[in-house]
């Protein structure tokens, strides 16, 4: 109780920040955002590939980690070797990137986005996981918040060089950077000792009723929890209306130029959609253990059809980069949120992880079906009408969550209780 309250005062937000997960957060802000966009223009511009033959490569990696995501999630709570694991997926990714600037082959770049997607099933995840057993379960908002505001501020860097790269000529430089940053990410992680990380902290704790009996699978464990099965709900339609956003509006602009101003167009986006979500994690740090998550999480939905049906207004690059830019409150807040409620939810279970790996995995679900869906809309129809459906989905996304979805911090519920009492 008294660690509760704490908590939810904000007295474990007193404790200095760890530098090292900074400086983890701020090299994996270019690796763990994948090939994404960039990939989507180089295929077009530069290999012609076809919408759908892009869709299939993008929804490729977001596939293959639906697959491995929730054993990656089991592996992370079960292993005590975390800091090598995760140097084994950063290097992974390091070697996926550069496979991409040395072959043009249709093969291997799927074999790259495969390598992605398993390599990414581990990297946020494990990202958490040490978090939470560094800096236990009182400053993990507070750190988690600053982890995710030094991520876009990575990714703000990233994107600028990434911009510089492609105009100056050097349209792979962008998939060499992000080989770069993944030294960086191996850097800081060898500077976490093994011994500062509590592992039963960083897998949420033990369940305080627990009599030796088998823990429950990852999605047996939101199956068994009504506020996951709804929030995995949530997340399918939140990344099915978000995922392929981007790459369609990039897409849109590179058909009529070329890969340089398509990857241009693309950096533009991605830094003034970062600026925001460094605004927003602070937001998130400095408010979601007093105004609940539930506020935090609804504002973030509400961005999206609005974004969606913007894009469809206009073919402006400099309009297209401004709408984009709303991009950084929706995914800000998401960040941020998403690993809170899932350590609300899965407090004293021992099952941080695993739980996480399963809810990352229906994010994977809503990725895939949205850059196939999409795709095959604008190859049937046009661009605006694949905008359309996916403000739509994202409609329906945020109509589950608004009714169905309770508060999940204790502290806020108790907090909105007292403040009614007062009232009468």
């Amino acid at each position: 109780m008294t660690s509760e309250t704490q908590t939810g005062t904000g007295q474990g937000g007193t404790a200095p920040l760890n530098r090292p997960l900074l400086g983890i957060n701020f090299f994996a802000g270019d690796v763990t955002a994948g090939f994404g966009p960039y990939l989507a223009i180089y295929l077009l511009a530069q290999l012609h590939w076809s919408p759908q033959s892009i869709g299939f490569a993008l929804a490729l990696g977001s596939i293959v980690t639906v697959i491995a995501q929730t054993p990656a999630g089991a592996l992370i709570d079960w292993t005590s070797a975390k800091r090598g694991l995760m140097v084994a997926c950063i290097s992974a990714v390091g070697v996926a990137a550069l496979t991409l600037v040395i072959t043009d082959s249709q093969y291997a770049i799927y074999g790259a986005q495969a390598t992605m997607g398993v390599a990414l099933a581990f990297l946020g995840p494990l990202i958490a996981a040490i978090t939470l057993g560094v800096v236990g379960r009182q400053a993990f908002t507070r750190q988690t918040s600053a982890n995710q505001a030094w991520n876009h501020a990575g990714n703000v860097v990233a994107a600028a060089i990434a911009a510089g790269l492609a105009l100056a000529g050097f349209v792979d430089g962008v998939f060499i950077l992000i080989s770069v940053m993944c030294l960086g990410m191996i850097f800081f992680t060898a500077l976490i000792k093994p011994s500062q990380i509590d592992h039963e902290a960083a897998r949420g704790g033990v369940a305080e009723d627990s009599e030796g009996q088998e823990q429950p699978s990852g999605f047996a464990t939101i199956l068994s929890e009504k506020r996951l099965i709804i929030f995995g709900a949530s997340i399918i339609l939140f990344h099915f209306a978000n995922a392929s956003m981007l790459p369609l509006v990039s897409q849109k602009v590179a058909s009529g130029g070329d890969t340089k101003s398509g990857i241009a167009f693309t950096s533009a986006c991605i830094i003034s959609a970062q600026f925001i979500m460094i605004a927003m994690a602070i937001l998130c740090g400095k408010t979601a253990d007093i105004w609940g998550r539930k506020p935090l999480f609804l504002m973030a939905f509400s961005i999206l059809p609005i974004r969606a049906l913007l894009y469809t207004l206009t073919d402006n690059s400099v309009a297209l980069v401004a709408i984009q830019s709303l991009d950084g409150v929706a995914n800000g807040i998401f960040a941020v949120l998403f690993l809170l409620i899932v350590s609300d939810v899965t407090k004293g279970t021992g099952r941080f992880n695993v739980a996480q790996g399963a809810l990352a995995t229906l994010v994977g679900v809503g990725a895939s079906a949205s850059n196939l869906i999409a795709e095959e809309i604008v190859q049937i129809a046009s661009y605006d009408m694949a905008f359309y459906f996916l403000a739509g989905v994202a409609v329906l996304g945020a109509l589950i969550f608004a009714f169905l979805m309770p508060e999940t911090a204790r502290h806020a519920r108790r907090d909105l209780a007292d403040s009614s009492h007062s009232e009468t």
